[in-house]
């Protein structure tokens, strides 16, 4: 899936003022994560690793 295809969230933790925030996109099979400031990119990890990353695991 492209970019552009996916909704993208912007994580809670980053800050109004924009610059550094990270950003989230949620598939049933697959989570996406981008640096704002870089968002032709991104990693994509399993819902099991993002659990884990969040400590729900």
């Amino acid at each position: 899936m492209s970019d552009t295809a996916l909704e993208w969230f912007k994580s809670t933790y980053s800050g109004s003022e924009g610059g550094q925030c990270v950003e989230v996109a949620h598939e049933p099979t697959a989570i996406h994560i981008r640096d704002s400031k870089a968002p032709q990119g991104h990693v994509t990890v399993g819902p099991d690793a993002w659990a884990a990353f969040l400590g729900d695991r």
